[in-house]
């Protein structure tokens, strides 16, 4: 089987408040499918906030780079407490968002902005330092095209948001990079440290 190279928004059992994670998607499972030659996971911190620490340590005994999601700017500040490696974040077009975002960035970790077409994120908003999210879960439910004016004023992630074994791809994601002419930008090296990236435009905002 072919590896991916990246995969940094995947969830498994321990987002156990989202109903859309089947009991099948432990650890376990998602490791023994070896989709990507790099594995986040990125469970929702609502449910994982308690116990972070049991968290962090069974996602490392796997091989796997410790992520969360974060659930807009009422999340912030126990993102920036715990010890992940990075965030996947909702950013909603509001106020709070925006400026959530930029709290997460100062902690210097890399910022994911989650499928922002399905939560209708203002990219004129987004910090350039952040990096956008092609998701395969939701990429394909909305007007990629809205993207492209974007391609060369950020970076880009291609993530398959998977709750479930058989969501383990990026199969139509990574169609619509290619359409784009996106190229992913890889953050994290066989040893899971962190590589050093620069964002296409530094500094500039559409």
């Amino acid at each position: 089987m072919n590896q991916l190279p990246q995969d940094l928004h995947v969830h498994t059992t321990f987002s156990r408040h989202d109903g859309a994670v089947t009991p099948e998607q432990t650890m376990k499972m998602v490791a023994a499918v070896a989709h990507a030659q790099i594995v986040g996971i990125s469970d929702h911190l609502e449910s994982i906030t308690d116990d972070f620490d049991v968290y962090a340590e069974t996602v490392r005994s796997y091989g796997f780079v410790v992520g969360t999601e974060v659930n807009g700017a009422d999340w912030v500040a126990e993102a920036e407490a715990v010890d992940a490696q990075y965030y996947v974040y909702h950013c909603r077009d509001r106020e709070g968002d925006y400026r959530g975002a930029e709290r997460l960035l100062a902690t210097g970790k890399p910022l994911i902005i989650a499928h922002p077409l399905i939560l209708e994120t203002d990219l004129r908003r987004v910090p350039p330092q952040c990096l956008i999210e092609i998701n395969n879960r939701y990429v394909w439910r909305s007007d990629w095209e809205i993207l492209r004016p974007f391609t060369t004023s950020f970076s880009f992630v291609i993530d398959s948001d998977a709750h479930q074994p058989h969501w383990l791809n990026q199969n139509v994601a990574r169609y619509v990079a290619r359409e784009l002419g996106v190229s992913e930008t890889l953050l994290f090296d066989e040893n899971r440290e962190r590589l050093q990236f620069q964002t296409a435009k530094a500094g500039k905002k559409l």
